[in-house]
């Protein structure tokens, strides 16, 4: 019986790691296709570059991707309207 809780739980986490990865590329399409953004020491990627890395689940884009929902979450939060 646990263990088919612990698999529902992947199967949800999953579906939402999914949604997540779709949410980030959605948000990446919108920038301009020339734009550069600067990943620390990774470098500079451009946009393009940028929506790859997220599909690929690489490490750039698990830090894109950690970037963007903290960013969501400081919106939720109001943090930008202080």
């Amino acid at each position: 019986m646990a263990d088919i809780k612990k698999r529902k739980k992947e199967i949800g986490k999953s579906a939402i790691d999914k949604d997540i990865k779709e949410l980030v590329k959605a948000r990446l399409s919108i920038l301009p296709q020339n734009v550069n953004i600067s990943i620390g020491l990774d470098g500079a990627f451009k946009r393009d570059e940028l929506i790859r890395h997220v599909e690929q689940g690489d490490s750039i884009g698990e830090k894109i991707i950690q970037v963007d929902m903290e960013f969501l979450r400081s919106l939720k939060r109001g943090e930008f309207y202080e």
